[in-house]
């Protein structure tokens, strides 16, 4: 039994070692996938729901990020379908995000606002979600924490537990107000 599967992406012909992801795999074939959530240093998350694909034969769009590779699989990046979930995605987050882009320090970095960028959103066409605001914590000398523009991918929590081996930050309450908290909601001082 092969220790390789084989597969196409976008037409292309991909040969690759099984347990690999179908994003992994994308990535080495030089085909850029959207994504917030995943980092390659870091468990899969799969929530931001940017890295999806179209795989044939199956209904839904799938995470490229979580998705393993199988043989035969026939998939698709970019195709009308996939690039409106990935807008409708990105103007969700933007729902609940603060509107603050040309004075933010991430400014010329920020990754959310190169994908709305990309993905060729001028206005917000959802209502804001979000009427609250949260105390931004810079209680640390290392990181400094604003809720507010927090789009809950969980990276930071991962960073701290999966590489830092701290845990001190996780998720809190559900819905519209989940949060990324300290224990107790202490500083991270």
């Amino acid at each position: 039994m092969s220790d390789l599967v084989s597969l196409t992406i976008d037409g292309k012909k991909v040969k690759a070692r099984k347990g690999a992801t179908i994003f992994e795999l994308a990535k080495k074939i030089n085909i850029n996938i959207p994504h917030l959530c995943y980092h390659e240093s870091l468990s899969i998350y799969g929530a931001c729901r940017l890295c999806v694909v179209e795989i044939e034969g199956r209904p839904r769009l799938e995470p490229s990020c979580a998705t393993i590779a199988e043989e035969g699989m026939v998939v698709r990046t970019n195709t009308a379908r996939i690039r409106r979930a990935r807008k409708m995605n990105v103007e969700l987050l933007l729902a609940n995000h603060p509107e603050d882009c040309f004075t933010c320090d991430r400014n010329q970095i920020c990754e959310l606002r190169k994908l709305s960028f990309d993905l060729g959103i001028r206005e917000l066409r959802f209502e804001k979600g979000r009427k609250y605001s949260y105390s931004i914590d810079d209680s640390s000398p290392s990181i400094i924490r604003d809720p507010n523009k927090c789009i809950l991918c969980s990276r930071c929590i991962r960073v701290c537990s999966e590489i830092q081996s701290v845990s001190v930050i996780d998720f809190v309450n559900r819905g519209g107000r989940t949060q990324v908290l300290t224990f107790l909601n202490k500083g991270l001082n």
